[in-house]
């Protein structure tokens, strides 16, 4: 499996992809060609919706590189439970490939700072708020974390 660094700023990700597209196909690397075309197709879709702009914003093709990882993720879990490690292998790779494209995680404890922040700006006091610190969190923090960490930050520091 090839990696390769992604992390082009004035590129754009559909140059990008069809880029490492072309070294999957020269590399015969199937794994990495099948989580591109994945990538690609999602981006078409999301195009031609109904009352969609010609082009995407980066925090759209953001959602849809995370939708990605996340659904191999979960269909390897899936896998994994049923003991069928051969099946959640490839999707794996197929997630790490499609994290190439997205920024740089943050750690859970950068991720709890900006939480944490957020709670202290917002003056959030209890479970109510959990929705409106979510979305300020979500969107500051967009493409760099997942809404389940983030989920499971807000409710630990607004329970305590």
């Amino acid at each position: 499996m090839y990696i390769c660094n992604i992390k082009t700023q004035n590129m754009s990700l559909q140059t990008q992809l069809m880029d490492q597209m072309k070294t999957a196909m020269k590399a015969k690397d199937t794994v990495a060609l099948q989580a591109l075309r994945a990538v690609k197709s999602a981006i078409l879709l999301a195009k031609t919706e109904s009352g969609a702009t010609e082009e995407l914003t980066e925090e759209q093709e953001l959602k849809i590189l995370q939708k990605q990882v996340k659904q191999r993720k979960d269909s390897a879990a899936v896998y994994v439970e049923q003991g069928r490690e051969d099946l959640a292998k490839p999707e794996l790779e197929e997630a790490a490939i499609i994290e190439q494209f997205l920024p740089e995680a943050l750690s859970e404890e950068a991720i709890e700072a900006v939480v944490i922040a957020t709670i202290q700006k917002t003056g959030a006091e209890g479970m109510k708020d959990m929705g409106k610190v979510m979305g300020m969190v979500s969107k500051e923090l967009a493409g760099q974390a997942d809404g389940k960490t983030i989920s499971t930050l807000v409710k630990k520091n607004l329970a305590s």
